[in-house]
């Protein structure tokens, strides 16, 4: 069990989402939505699942950082491709490497954080999340 520094919200994580279907899924980006303690001072996260799949198409809930629409929330957020996340799929999960895992350019070093959601997002962001909220 590795011991990363305690991340927070608003930093792009290279995470395995749950899938029901392997031991550890394929890894992707995640964003951290709100990092919460228990009791024991285990560190859970609340995150929302990347893909660079289907980038040209955006749904409700669902907001994109694009190379070339926006540079520098692309470079400030450390993906290697256009990534949309969906405010629609989150999950609670501990900060854990079950669910984590440094991802291969290591851009932080040796622990699980790609980068940061840049502050000229936070708007975009605020309007996929009050989608989610008028579902």
């Amino acid at each position: 069990m590795h011991c990363w520094p305690e991340p927070s919200a608003g930093e792009i994580v290279w995470c395995h989402f749950p899938d029901n279907i392997s031991a550890k899924p394929k890894p992707r980006p995640g964003l951290i939505i709100s990092v919460k303690e228990d009791n024991d001072a285990m560190i859970f996260v609340n995150v929302a699942y990347g893909t660079s799949q289907k980038t040209n198409r955006l749904y409700s809930g669902e907001f994109l950082i694009a190379k070339f629409k926006n540079p520098v929330a692309y470079a400030t957020a450390g993906l290697s491709y256009d990534t949309k996340f969906d405010l629609n799929r989150l999950w609670v999960v501990p900060f854990i490497d079950e669910y984590f895992s440094v991802p291969p350019h290591a851009p932080h070093g040796q622990i699980p954080k790609l980068g940061i959601l840049h502050p000229s997002m936070v708007h975009v962001v605020a309007a996929a999340f009050n989608a989610t909220r008028s579902r």
